[in-house]
C-alpha cells in the first residue's frame, strides 16, 4: 500500500469510519445475476452443451458479461473438447476388456508365487509375461508404419508468444507415401528386437518362431498395450521434426533413437500395466486415459 493511501485511510478513520469494507455504491443495482437467471442458464446448458455465451444472452435477453459471470463464476462450467477414443465400444467389448484385465491381474498374483521362469506372451499389441519376477521378464511387442516424412503435430509446434509478438504460421504438410513397417519387441530393460519388415501383419510369425504362449488381449484396446500408449507416440513426435531422403536413413535414425532411450523409460511403460488393468476394471471396461 502506498504512503498516500495510508494517509487517506487515516483521514477516514479520523472522521469516524470504523469499517474496512467497501461503501455502498450509487447507481442502478445489479439485478441480472440472480437466482432465476442462473437457473435458466443452467437449464439451457444442460439441454445443449454446445450452446455459446452469445446464444444464451440472446435467448434470455441479458448481457453477455452477465452470462459469462454466471456460466464460469456461479455455475463453474468450463468448455472442453470432446475426448478422442479409438472406437465406440459396445457392451460386449467393455465386458471383454474387464474380464481379460481381471484374468491378467489374477495371473500376475499367481505367477509371482511360482519359481518357473518359462516365458509367456500376449499377441500383437499385447504383453509377454514370465512366471518369476513378473515385470522384469514381461515383454511386449507391436508393429507400426513409419514414414520418411512425418508432419509435426499441432501440439508439438506450440510456442510461447508475447502479446506483441506476431502470429506464427504453420503450413500443412502431408505424410510421405514412402514408409517402412517397424516391428519392436521390448521389456523393462530395453529393446529386445527391432526389425524392419516389408509388410504388416508379420508379428504373429515372430510369436510362432519363438514359441511363446499367447495370453488374451482385448480387441480395440491400444490403451492396454504399452507399445501404443507409451512407445510409439514419443517415436512419432521425435520423427515429426525430421525428413529423410531414403529408407536407409530412416531406419538408421530409428535404431539410434531406440538405443538412446533410458532404461527407466521402458520400466515405466511396463510397470504401468497393472494400474491400467485396474483402472479398466474400475471404469467398467471404458477406455483408460492415463
Amino acid at each position: 500500500m502506498s504512503k498516500s493511501r495510508v494517509y487517506q485511510w487515516c483521514t477516514w478513520f479520523g472522521e469516524g469510519r470504523t469499517s474496512l469494507g467497501d461503501e455502498p455504491k450509487s447507481g442502478r443495482p445489479k439485478t441480472s445475476t440472480n437466482e432465476e437467471n442462473t437457473t435458466h442458464v443452467d437449464e439451457l446448458i444442460r439441454c445443449d452443451r454446445r450452446m455459446k455465451i452469445r446464444e444464451i444472452a440472446l435467448k434470455l435477453i441479458i448481457p453477455k458479461s452477465t452470462v459469462h459471470e454466471i456460466v464460469h463464476g456461479t455455475l463453474g462450467y468450463r468448455k472442453v473438447s470432446t475426448r478422442w477414443v479409438p472406437k465406440m465400444l459396445t457392451e460386449d467389448h467393455k465386458l471383454q476388456r474387464v474380464e481379460i484385465s481381471q484374468r491378467l491381474l489374477q495371473r500376475c498374483q499367481q505367477d509371482n508365487g511360482d519359481e518357473d521362469t518359462t516365458h509367456i506372451g500376449v499377441g500383437p499389441g499385447g504383453d509377454f509375461q514370465a512366471n518369476n519376477n513378473l515385470f522384469d521378464n514381461l515383454i511386449t511387442g507391436d508393429e507400426t508404419w513409419v514414414h520418411l516424412n512425418t508432419p509435426e503435430t499441432k501440439r508439438d509446434s506450440m510456442t510461447w508468444k508475447h502479446p506483441s509478438s506476431p502470429v506464427t504460421k504453420k503450413f500443412k504438410v502431408q505424410r510421405s507415401a514412402a514408409k517402412v513397417m517397424a516391428t519392436v519387441f521390448w521389456d523393462a530393460k530395453g529393446v529386445i528386437l527391432l526389425d524392419i519388415l516389408p509388410q504388416a501383419n508379420l508379428t504373429q510369425q515372430w510369436l510362432q518362431r519363438y514359441g511363446w504362449e499367447i495370453l488374451p488381449h482385448p480387441a480395440h484396446s491400444p490403451d492396454l498395450a504399452p507399445s501404443d500408449f507409451h512407445l510409439f507416440g514419443p517415436l512419432k513426435r521425435h520423427l515429426g521434426t525430421m525428413a529423410f531422403e531414403t529408407k536407409d536413413d530412416l531406419i538408421s535414425e530409428l535404431r539410434i533413437w531406440f538405443d538412446n532411450l533410458d532404461v527407466d523409460f521402458f520400466r515405466v511403460g511396463i510397470n504401468s500395466l497393472l494400474s491400467r488393468w485396474q483402472k479398466c476394471i474400475d471404469l467398467h471396461g471404458d477406455y483408460v486415459e492415463k
